[in-house]
């Protein structure tokens, strides 16, 4: 076994863009999926809803009662909340931005920590630099990577306190602007509906819904999904992994992660449709089929650490700004009405 001391780093640019050009130019009707999907704001509802009601039933319970409904239903409805969240980052709800917005901070209720808006800024630069260090927040920092090593009790204790190993990250990503009236509105939106919990419920219910959320993200087989979309688990050539087991059915096809990086602008309900329609491109691909297969993959095996990453350090020439949708980018216009035959 060789332990790793550095990231994998690679010449090239980020895969995805080359192979949504490719894809569309052999299946253009996949442009037919691009859209909005408002009825997403009812599955928002409904889980903001599950975690108030399951907060209300537990607020009298023993903490280790709590906990157990917090590992079992609580994590996975703070979860596909999360994803909700992901959803309205690419504006794949409403048409307007302030509207998507609004839904992410709604969703982000029941998850104690404002960080709708905040993920918003990072993830779409996570998109559009993937890889660069100074710029994706999905890469761990050098310090960190170092620190956790590759022992199981290193890896336990980051998935653990994952949230906060994401917080240390920000300081790198100095070119990111993150404060501004919206994010002012999610800290109030998360103060006023967690004083609303506390006062009407009482504490177990606010540590009820505390711990859903640090399951969710951390040390639980959700947690395997951080792994499952970036690390290199299979060879140093492929930096980004779909994931196709049952549990899409509860995490809305999040999986889909080759799927979501080539075409930015669907929303979750038709991501398997990406698949389906172009099998060849994402079949070919290594993927996962167990998040909880690789959660106990990646704790005990010790040649996967977090320095299975790759970087890159030339960023291109893409602007800071950029948005990346690529497949918006391509989309056929009116004066290019031959490309679609």
């Amino acid at each position: 076994m060789t332990k790793k001391t550095d990231f994998v780093y690679s010449e090239y640019s980020e895969p995805h863009r080359i192979r949504t050009k490719k894809i569309l130019k052999e299946f253009p009707h996949l442009r037919n999926l691009i859209g909005k999907n408002p009825m997403t704001i009812f599955a928002i509802t409904g889980l903001v809803l599950f975690q108030v009601v399951m907060a209300w039933l537990l607020r009298d319970q023993a903490w280790w009662a709590i906990a157990i409904g917090a590992y079992l239903l609580g994590a996975f409805a703070d979860h596909a909340l999360f994803v909700m969240i992901h959803e309205c980052a690419h504006q794949l709800l409403f048409k307007g931005r302030a509207a998507n917005r609004w839904a992410g901070m709604f969703a982000n209720m029941p998850q104690i920590f404002p960080s709708s808006i905040s993920f918003e800024r990072y993830h779409i630069k996570h998109h559009s630099f993937q890889g660069i260090h100074e710029l994706d927040a999905d890469l761990p920092n050098r310090w960190e990577a170092k620190l956790i090593n590759n022992s199981f009790l290193g890896k336990a204790m980051w998935l653990l306190f994952y949230p906060v190993f994401q917080l240390f990250r920000l300081s790198r990503l100095r070119e990111i602007q993150n404060f501004d009236i919206w994010i002012v509105a999610n800290v109030a939106v998360q103060v006023a509906f967690t004083a609303a919990i506390w006062y009407f419920m009482g504490g177990a219910a606010v540590g009820y819904l505390f711990l859903s959320f640090m399951f969710s993200v951390g040390l639980h087989p959700l947690g395997a999904r951080w792994i499952q979309e970036h690390y290199l688990t299979h060879t140093e050539e492929q930096e980004t992994y779909s994931y196709y087991g049952k549990l899409n059915a509860v995490a809305f096809n999040v999986g889909f992660h080759n799927e979501h990086h080539d075409f930015p602008s669907i929303p979750w309900n038709k991501l398997p449709q990406i698949k389906k329609a172009a099998p060849e491109y994402y079949e070919t691909l290594h993927y996962h089929t167990s998040w909880t297969a690789l959660f106990f993959r990646f704790l005990f095996d010790r040649e996967i650490s977090l320095f299975n990453r790759i970087l890159r350090k030339d960023r291109g020439k893409v602007p800071l700004k950029d948005i990346s949708r690529p497949d918006m980018e391509m989309k056929i216009t009116p004066e290019q009405p031959s490309a679609v035959q």
